[in-house]
């Protein structure tokens, strides 16, 4: 990525539900980045939905290059979620199965709609980020229905509030770590993304 070349994501709303308030925000969030100059692609599990995870057979499946594609080039990953049972969707848990080296060095943040404040969501994608040697941003966002969302509308001031910030932040650490990124990954220096040139 040149400096003139927007910073890549790849949004990922992995809820089925069909009035679904994660997709609300997550549509709010790709529009956001996009006005800051970001490439914003999202991938909407309830329209895109994936066949389980098997490592005998997903990486010759005729959907998985196309994904791969889709995932290699992003430099940051947008995951949002509903909170179900104090974890991740099975939607995006099966999604990030798929993957391990083709998070590295790459930016994990989270979106997670729940009554719980949805720490233990922003946990468990902090490590799935930990495992894949992914970053990950300290802090998550989360909301919840009737009170910050409704009916395919951001209600709440605070909450849109909280929005701004973290697009802004998804924006300024992801591209250093890109960047970051690009330079271990031409170099010669012995840090852990050595492994991948």
């Amino acid at each position: 990525m040149t400096q003139t070349e927007p910073i890549r994501m790849l949004a990922v709303s992995a809820s089925m539900h069909r009035a679904s308030v994660t997709r609300t925000v997550m549509e709010f969030v790709a529009e956001r980045l996009r006005q800051q100059g970001c490439f914003v692609d999202v991938l909407d599990l309830s329209s895109e939905p994936l066949p389980l995870f098997n490592p005998d057979t997903s990486f010759d499946a005729d959907y998985y290059q196309d994904l791969r594609r889709r995932v290699v080039g992003a430099d940051v990953f947008i995951l949002g979620t509903p909170d179900y049972h104090g974890s991740m969707s099975s939607a995006l848990k099966n999604f990030l199965d798929h993957f391990w080296k083709e998070f590295s060095g790459k930016l994990f943040s989270s979106v997670v709609a729940s009554h719980e404040k949805g720490l233990t969501v922003t946990d468990h994608i902090r490590t799935v980020a930990r495992q894949c040697y992914a970053w990950s941003m300290p802090y998550g966002v989360s909301f919840m229905e009737k009170e910050d969302v409704q009916g395919g509308e951001i209600l709440s001031a605070s909450f849109r509030s909280r929005l701004e910030m973290f697009t802004r932040d998804v924006r300024v650490y992801g591209e250093v770590l890109s960047k970051q990124r690009q330079a271990d990954l031409a170099g010669t220096d012995p840090g852990f993304l050595a492994r991948l040139r």
